[in-house]
């Protein structure tokens, strides 16, 4: 499988989230993870990071955040140029997926924990 380097954004030690159950199933499917969150803790051994690194490098990003809360992360992802952004359920955001498509980054409405299982990601 190949490893697609992942920033989850929203990430949380509440392990009722979705976000948590995403860090665990990418890591189980040997993906390279970052975590980023509002505040900073820790997922199994992963640090939850409450900033980014602008020349990190990533594959594929995941929102766990609600549309009205995104607007604060736009340039900052904007700026990372993953390949792809995937909105999971609750998050999808027509605004910012148009952003997205203008700077030729794929927005995605799926379920990161349906396409790991499924063989999609």
């Amino acid at each position: 499988m190949n490893n697609k380097r992942t920033l989850v954004v929203g990430a949380s030690e509440n392990e009722e989230r979705y976000s948590n159950k995403a860090v665990k199933l990418l890591r189980a499917y040997n993906h390279d993870v970052v975590a980023l969150g509002v505040k900073s803790g820790r997922i199994d051994s992963l640090q939850i990071a409450t900033t980014i690194d602008p020349s990190e490098k990533f594959d594929t990003v995941t929102m766990y955040v609600n549309p009205s809360l995104q607007q604060g992360y736009y340039k900052q992802i904007l700026d990372l140029r993953p390949n792809r952004v995937i909105f999971n359920p609750g998050t999808e955001n027509p605004e910012f997926e148009k952003l997205l498509k203008d700077s030729n980054i794929e927005p995605i409405e799926a379920c990161t924990l349906v396409m790991l299982r499924t063989n999609q990601f």
